[in-house]
């Protein structure tokens, strides 16, 4: 059973040695998002937004950022574009 992670793990290593600031980062951010959704999940109908917005937007950031050091046009693009609609909407929140 090992043998069959062991492509995944090495590649895990790999890149965690070519960059370890983003590996730490994505899985920081990784970490964030699954945060966030269980808190939707155990608050809804009515999740705590005012303290969920920022740090859905902190992850989206940390994100882009990933995905422009790897040089991925689409994943940066979806990030960004999550930060605008939850920049927006916290916006909107605080107004």
């Amino acid at each position: 059973m090992i043998d069959f992670f062991k492509p995944t793990i090495d590649w895990i290593k790999e890149d965690f040695k070519s960059n370890p600031l983003r590996c730490v980062l994505e899985v920081f951010a990784w970490a964030l998002s699954i945060t966030c959704s269980v808190t939707m999940m155990l608050t809804v109908p009515t999740p705590p937004l005012l303290q969920l917005y920022p740090l859905f937007i902190l992850q989206c950031a940390i994100f882009a950022w990933a995905a422009w050091t790897r040089k991925s046009l689409g994943m940066l693009a979806n990030y960004l574009l999550l930060v605008s609609i939850d920049s927006v909407a916290l916006a909107r929140m605080l107004t």
